[in-house]
């Protein structure tokens, strides 16, 4: 299981942005990042993840990327995200090998058996809540959602296992989502827009 409950989704609409974001969260204690940019140039994305897996060294943070498989490995990333028409978590696994971390995003029941059987080291499950950060978003699943998926995991006898709600992710929404059995939370607007409360999610997990 991840040992880190607080995973900053990157946000800019330009490298520079993304930079900028990324080391301000960085400075500010996020001990995990997500590179998360799409639609970008493949070249930018490449010194991007390059420059974010270096920063995310300096600061003994870890340093994932979102989708890209072949990326996380190019750049020696400590993982990869991946969405659900992404590519395989068992082909992440084949090409990164067993010691680097590799999540799946889920918004079912469903999706979140087929993360449990692939084997994945945590699941992105959401969203909490609209967030205007992602397109194609699925249905939102709100607090009666991961609830709801807790206890039919429950009643399977399923060892439930690190579960990121993620999806217009608060401050405010941690205690209860940790009290619902969530272990932690994949958060990018809140953090990207006031840094200093990075530590503050981090003082609210128990």
């Amino acid at each position: 299981m991840v040992k880190e409950k607080l995973q900053y989704i990157s946000q800019g609409n330009t490298k520079e942005e993304q930079e900028l974001n990324i080391y301000r969260a960085l400075d500010a204690g996020v001990k995990w990042v997500q590179v998360r940019w799409k639609n970008a140039p493949g070249k930018e994305l490449f010194e991007l993840c390059e420059k974010s897996k270096l920063q995310c060294t300096e600061y003994g943070a870890i340093c994932i990327i979102n989708d890209h498989i072949h990326l996380a490995e190019l750049v020696d990333a400590d993982g990869v995200h991946l969405g659900l028409d992404d590519g395989t978590i068992t082909e992440a696994r084949q090409i990164l090998g067993p010691e680097k971390i590799i999540g799946g995003t889920a918004n079912t029941l469903e999706d979140v058996l087929q993360r449990i059987d692939e084997s994945c080291d945590y699941i992105g499950l959401g969203p909490l809540r609209y967030t205007p950060t992602k397109e194609k978003l699925s249905p939102v699943l709100g607090f009666e959602g991961y609830q709801q998926l807790i206890r039919d995991l429950e009643k399977r006898s399923v060892k439930i296992p690190a579960i990121y709600a993620i999806g217009g992710v608060r401050l405010e929404d941690v205690e209860l989502l940790q009290k619902i059995g969530i272990h932690g939370v994949a958060v990018s607007g809140q953090i990207t827009g006031r840094p200093s409360v990075v530590n503050e999610f981090i003082k609210s997990f128990k």
